[in-house]
């Protein structure tokens, strides 16, 4: 018997936050199609999309929140945080200030969200390496430093490592559910160094790129 087209065994909340114009919209949009739009509106308030993934035989499904980044947005975002299971912190690699900004968005997770939510550090726009502002080391070390789940590097324009990126908050959170995840270190490209609860994803380092900006 065919499982019903919205059945699902686990169902993750993640919330996706930033300042503004580091391509968040954009980064959810590439999770759920694949696709890229030169040009998105900023996002009013929330808006969420769903995807499910299949893990292993489990049916995950990823209900993912993209927030406005804009201060007038922050009262109504805010509400959103204490439900979330994942948090990704987005900036854009080739903004130093939006890099800058992650440390004001750690504070206000820690302060809004879940004492137990599983945080990762995005670095979005890869395909801007020849105006890098951001080396991927600082965001390692400061992933590390605020205890998150890892530093990851991607591409909404080319959807590099996008998938990956959801991919890997999936599977983490079916650990800290309990259920046994085999470990993979093949999964893609994403260059995800950092260690936690023991279980390492460790995978390729990523070919550089040079592409127009992304404008959402």
């Amino acid at each position: 018997m065919e499982p019903q087209e919205d059945a699902f065994d686990f169902l993750f909340k993640i919330i996706l936050i930033g300042d503004s114009n580091v391509g968040k919209t954009c980064l959810v949009q590439s999770f759920r199609t694949g696709l890229f739009s030169e040009r998105q509106q900023n996002t009013i308030g929330v808006d969420f999309t769903v995807r499910t993934l299949d893990i292993e035989g489990r049916r995950v499904k990823m209900q993912v929140w993209d927030t406005a980044g804009q201060e007038r947005f922050r009262t109504i975002t805010q509400s959103y945080y204490r439900s979330a299971h994942g948090a990704m912190i987005a900036y854009d690699i080739s903004r130093r200030d939006t890099f800058s900004s992650v440390e004001r968005w750690v504070h206000e997770l820690q302060q809004f969200g879940a004492a137990n939510v599983l945080t990762a550090l995005i670095g979005n726009k890869r395909d801007l390496e020849a105006e890098r502002e951001v080396r991927f080391e600082e965001a390692c070390g400061l992933a590390e430093a605020k205890g998150m789940l890892a530093a990851v590097e991607t591409s909404a324009r080319d959807a590099w490592s996008v998938e990956e990126a959801f991919v890997m908050m999936a599977r983490q959170l079916l650990l800290r559910n309990g259920m046994s995840v085999r470990r993979d270190d093949s999964a893609g490209a994403a260059p995800v160094l950092l260690r936690t609860n023991s279980h390492t994803v460790s995978l390729s380092a990523p070919t550089a790129a040079t592409r127009k900006p992304c404008d959402c």
